[in-house]
Order: C-alpha cells, then sequence, then structure tokens
C-alpha cells in the first residue's frame, strides 16, 4: 500500500534504538491507523521532504502531517503524536502542549543526546513486521 489520504508519515532513524522503540509503540497504540511509517532517507522521505528542509531535519522521529504539509519535529512531533493516538495519551499530550515548546525540547534534546546510551541500536535493525501492520510501512 502506497501512502493514503489522512495519514500522516512518522520519518525515523532505522538504527536509533529509541526511534525503533518508538515506532513500535506507535504501531501498536494507534488502533485507528492514522500513522504510515517510513525511514528517514527513504523513497517516500525524499519525495515529500524538500531537498532546502533535509539538511535541517534531526536524525529521529520526523512526523509530517498529512492535513497541511508540516513537518514537526523534536517534541511537536512527539506531542502530534501522541494527539492522535488518542485516548489517554491524549491526555498525556495536552499536559505537555502546555509546557511552552523550548523547554520541551530542552527535555527531548536531553533524552536524544544520551538516546545511544539508554536504548542500545536494535541487533536486527529491519525486524520482521507483522503482517496486519506491513500496509503502514512504506519504503
Amino acid at each position: 500500500m502506497r501512502e493514503s489520504a489522512g495519514h500522516d508519515l512518522l520519518f525515523y532513524d532505522g538504527g536509533c534504538g529509541l526511534c525503533h522503540r518508538s515506532v513500535r509503540f506507535v504501531a501498536a497504540a494507534d488502533r485507528a491507523g492514522a500513522f504510515q511509517f517510513a525511514p528517514l532517507g527513504g523513497e517516500t522521505f525524499l519525495a515529500r521532504v524538500p531537498p532546502e528542509r533535509r539538511a535541517d531535519l534531526p536524525d529521529s522521529i520526523v512526523v509530517w502531517r498529512s492535513a497541511d504539509g508540516a513537518l514537526l519535529l523534536r517534541s511537536d512531533a512527539a506531542v502530534h503524536v501522541l494527539f492522535r493516538i488518542g485516548g489517554a495519551w491524549s491526555v498525556l499530550a495536552a499536559l505537555l502542549d502546555a509546557v511552552p515548546r523550548r523547554l520541551r525540547d530542552a527535555g527531548y534534546d536531553f533524552v536524544a543526546r544520551r538516546r545511544a546510551r539508554w536504548f542500545p541500536r536494535p541487533e536486527d535493525s529491519c525486524p520482521l513486521v507483522p503482517p496486519p501492520l506491513r500496509a503502514r510501512f512504506v519504503p
């Protein structure tokens, strides 16, 4: 399946342990199927994100919002994902959204600088995706 209208794209760094775990979490928690997943630097990323924007992007999770084509980075991406997942996660998103972006991003950056130590790279960086989720992963 190719990208579908209404699906936000979550771009991820496949070699990052935290990103790997985050994608697994979102895929499991996103029961409505609001997200599709694609690797940073993959075909979909290169087609969707203009070259001038690519240089400034972090090598973590980036969300392309289908409603307006905006690229969400750092804590904005995390808050958006939690809102879209819904349920109790949207309550956490609302609480985080009430925190000024500067402080949220400082917390995000703190974890990002330590992610390799705290979340080692998965041994199998290309795990087998269960059949029901395969259609949500695009190149």
